[in-house]
């Protein structure tokens, strides 16, 4: 009857305090055991599956809490009732009752002993109710009444946390029995952890620390860890057998996943101190020592400080380096392909180029398959390119190799790879020359690019694969050009050039160099946003890596811009025409200053204050849209802190460079612009290069293949009637289902005839699969973006047609269309081009895609099957 009451009653809130007044007597000692547990199983009803939000007073809190005095009572219901005094926590904890401090004592003491029970179950819900009291409780009212113990409470739960996780890993699986239920423990209990930390990045170090001692404690089970005061004889630990490899294998990669996540919540909260590094070196030096722990354990931990985010706190980054490549030396004699493979991509996404070389270099050398030789062969391009970028600054300081220790087989690798880079550096205090680095990284992605073509097996499996391969080709090419036009060996000549009294002609055709470059780069920064919003479910690390690259470029587009913020110069007026020849606005500073803003808005406020006052109209940037990109908004931390400094600079500089302007004559402005503009776009260059690049893990995606090879025909002067299908590809069903609409525009071009069927063949082949490389995907893009923004707001109809001249006369015909998708990710609809102006030929007919989910976020779908061919027939009628 009381749970049948009590299922009746979770219905109607205005009555659950009442039958809570019901229930708590049949929790008192004088009842039997049954009795007090089915009033426990109404109250978890109430309270935790039907999520009560009535207010509670003490008595039932201590009710509760009585249940937890009698060992006696059986598991489940200490168990029960500490979910019950969880949920009542969580619900009503910022109108929680007032403790007095004997009270809060008491509690705290019950719920410590629960968590050191040896039932998991119940030790769980115990430490999880004390790790919210120290977020949000403690938080509320860290008051003296509160510090019952030595130490704040949030150390005292990590202390119980590390006590249980080493009291679990003593639980030796049997090999020939799976250990999941153990790992999800130990997931649980990590995950403790990490929410301590998000709401105290002061224990950062402190949980460094304690996990460093935990390997130490698990890696050496000998006389050293017994006589730590902390551990017990009973407590030593015997995995040195081999048939626990797999244990120790899964169990350290967890704890590296752990440590990485936990560096990740210190850098978005700015704690990545000293302190926190010498802690992250120190667990690594305890888990090198070791003996029982595998190579590939030793490689990944030693990538973690190859990480951005510790910046300038690595003295010796060659040396660092060096050590990460014995160990993957070590891994690669075993033969231990596989993992050395994930070793290699996790050093791409660490940047650590040199040994992402190494690794694989030799994979190469032992696989098979011909697409498989290509796919690690372009790799090595890619790897061996950015790795060298990485070592010029460094060649200044001297041949670096000189006194390296290791392997004959490393040593000659390295001296064989990059040993000229320190042989031209030695006793050359000059900058590195980065444009011949750059000449050559830029070779190497391309030959990256034509390795991925070779591959056999379908080629729309590296959609991804080649489009960044392509972007990062476009920018080392840029930057590469801006430093022809900057060559140092060249700024003496050029500065007695900028000198003479008749070279205005020379400045201006100076200075519309550097406005192409801007407006590349600018549009380079658009086609990075692109790709980002282009592949749904990417993980969070690829998009933060890629923004900050769409970040990066959008700095230099800004630098290289700089001689339209000089209003003044006597040839602004031809510079903003030159834009029109390059983009489709003429007004490029409010373009590069409104790009730039919308990236910092989040992240600098200062910054972006300045950039406002750049603006025509000294305001902020205002929004287009209510529509969420579905790009990633970067945080302030670490790694950005190299590109915000740049930032910083180039503003600084561009403002103080225009109050100086507004003090020099007419004549002498344009040389002056124009001799500090250069200095300051060789600066940001040379700083920009000095940024560690890294790989997003979803380069190591694939996607699957896609072919329509049906044919059109529509008759001279008539109109192209298409039915259209849009089917998503390698789409989860969850996503199918969160999606919305479905957007496409579809255009065609008289340019766009082919000169036969032949042609057209072989050109679609070669060309279907690289819709990135179209030089209109960023204009076409924002068209379908401004367009399925109209439609939100609802000022404009679905099927709207166009027909556009450029400058060249070359007419273009587009329709935007939207669809609604089914449960499968499919869309049906049709729409109609008016080509009734092209003349009889085959055409081809581009198009792009988009997608609104139902939170709101626009996302662009890369289109992977063939573009579509219509013929114009001469007409059947006269």
């Amino acid at each position: 009857m009381l749970v049948s009451l009590s299922k009746l009653v979770s219905k109607s809130t205005s009555l659950i305090s009442e039958q809570v007044d019901v229930l708590l007597p049949y929790l008192s000692q004088e009842n039997s055991w049954q009795m007090r547990e089915t009033a426990l199983k109404c109250l978890h009803l109430l309270f935790v599956k039907e999520g009560c939000c009535s207010p509670v007073n003490m008595h039932v809190i201590k009710a509760v809490f009585s249940i937890l005095h009698e060992l006696e009572l059986p598991s489940v219901m200490h168990c029960g009732a500490l979910q019950i005094l969880h949920k009542i926590f969580l619900l009503t904890l910022p109108n929680l009752p007032s403790f007095e401090k004997l009270e809060f004592d008491h509690l705290l003491a019950i719920l410590e002993n629960a968590a050191q029970s040896p039932i998991m179950s119940k030790c769980l819900a115990a430490l999880r109710i004390l790790t919210d009291i120290s977020s949000k409780l403690w938080a509320r009212k860290n008051s003296e009444s509160f510090a019952v113990y030595s130490s704040p409470l949030p150390l005292r739960v990590i202390s119980l946390v590390m006590a249980q996780l080493r009291s679990l890993v003593k639980q030796l699986p049997d090999p020939c029995q799976t250990s999941s239920r153990i790992f999800h423990e130990i997931k649980s209990l990590l995950k403790l952890i990490l929410q301590l930390v998000g709401e105290h990045p002061d224990l950062g170090a402190t949980v460094l620390g304690e996990i460093g001692s935990f390997i130490k404690y698990f890696g050496t089970p000998n006389e050293n860890v017994l006589a730590s005061k902390h551990i017990a004889s009973s407590e030593v630990l015997d995995f040195e057998g081999d048939m626990y490899q797999a244990f120790r294998s899964k169990l350290l990669s967890h704890i590296h996943r752990f440590v990485a996540t936990c560096l990740q919540i210190l850098n978005e909260a700015g704690a990545i101190t000293t302190n926190v590094f010498d802690k992250v070196q120190l667990l690594v030096k305890h888990l090198h020592h070791g003996r029982i722990f595998d190579c590939f354990t030793r490689t990944i931990y030693s990538l973690l400080l190859h990480s951005r985010l510790f910046g300038i706190l690595i003295e010796h980054p060659f040396k660092q380096e060096l050590a990460t490549l014995e160990h993957a030396c070590k891994m690669l004699s075993e033969r231990d392909n596989w993992h050395s493979y994930k070793a290699g991509i996790y050093a791409t996404n660490q940047g650590a180029w040199i040994t992402a070389t190494f690794i694989f270099a030799e994979l190469m050398s032992r696989v098979q398959s011909e697409s498989c030789y290509c796919w690690f062969k372009s790799l090595v391009q890619f790897s061996h390119s950015e790795a060298k970028l990485w070592l010029s600054p460094l060649a200044k300081q001297g041949s670096f190799l000189e006194g390296s220790v290791g392997t004959n087989e490393l040593l000659s690798f390295l001296k064989d790879n990059f040993g000229e880079l320190g042989q031209d550096a030695a006793g050359n205090d000059d900058v590195p020359n980065y444009r011949d680095v750059l000449v050559g990284a830029y070779k190497n992605v391309c030959s990256s690019i034509e390795t991925l073509e070779r591959v056999i097996i379908s080629r729309k499996a590296f959609c991804f694969q080649r489009w960044f391969f392509s972007l990062r080709a476009k920018l080392l090419g840029a930057v590469g050009e801006i430093l022809e036009v900057l060559d140092t060996s060249k700024q003496e000549t050029f500065s007695i050039i900028i000198e003479v009294q008749n070279s205005a002609l020379t400045n201006i055709k100076c200075l519309e160099k550097f406005t192409q470059f801007s407006c590349r780069l600018n549009r380079l920064a658009k086609e990075f946003n692109l790709i980002n919003s282009s592949f749904i479910g990417m993980d969070c690390e690829s998009l933060k890596i890629i923004a900050r690259l769409a970040l990066s470029c959008s700095l230099l587009a800004f630098s290289a811009g700089f001689p339209h913020f000089f209003p003044n110069l006597p040839a602004y007026k031809y510079l903003r025409t030159c834009v029109r020849e390059h983009s489709q606005q003429s007004n490029l500073s409010s373009m590069l200053l409104q790009d730039l803003l919308s990236r910092l808005l989040h992240i600098d406020h200062e910054v972006s204050m300045d950039l406002c006052k750049l603006l025509d109209n000294g305001g902020c940037p205002t929004k287009c849209s209510h529509l969420q990109s579905g790009n990633y908004i970067l945080k302030s931390g670490h790694e950005v802190k190299d590109i915000l400094d740049i930032i910083r600079y180039a503003v600084s500089t561009v403002m103080h460079l225009q109050i100086e302007t507004n003090r020099i004559q007419n004549e002498a402005i344009i040389s002056h612009v124009t001799k500090n503009g250069v200095e300051l776009l060789l600066e940001i260059s040379r700083k920009w290069l000095q940024i560690p690049f890294q790989m997003p893990k979803q380069f190591f995606n694939t996607s699957t293949d896609s072919r329509n090879q049906s044919q059109i025909t529509v008759s001279s002067g008539l109109h192209l009637s298409l039915n259209l299908c849009l089917q998503l590809r390698n789409a989860s069903p969850e996503l199918s289902l969160g999606l919305t609409k479905l957007y496409c525009v579809l255009y065609s071009r008289v340019s766009f005839q082919k000169q036969s069927h032949g042609e057209r063949n072989n050109e679609e082949m070669e060309s279907q699969c690289q819709p990135w490389e179209s030089e209109e995907i960023v204009e076409m893009n924002e068209k379908l973006f401004q367009y399925v923004t109209e439609c939100a707001k609802k000022t404009t109809s679905y099927g709207k047609r166009f027909r556009d001249d450029d400058m060249n006369d070359d007419q273009m015909v587009y329709e935007f269309v939207c669809f609604e998708p089914n449960a499968k990710g499919q869309g049906f609809s049709s729409c109609v081009l008016d080509v009734s102006h092209f003349p009889v030929g085959c055409y081809r007919v581009e198009w792009y895609s988009c997608c609104i989910d139902n939170e709101g976020s626009y996302w662009s779908v890369l289109p992977l099957n063939s573009r579509p061919v219509f013929t114009v027939q001469e007409s059947l009628f006269v």
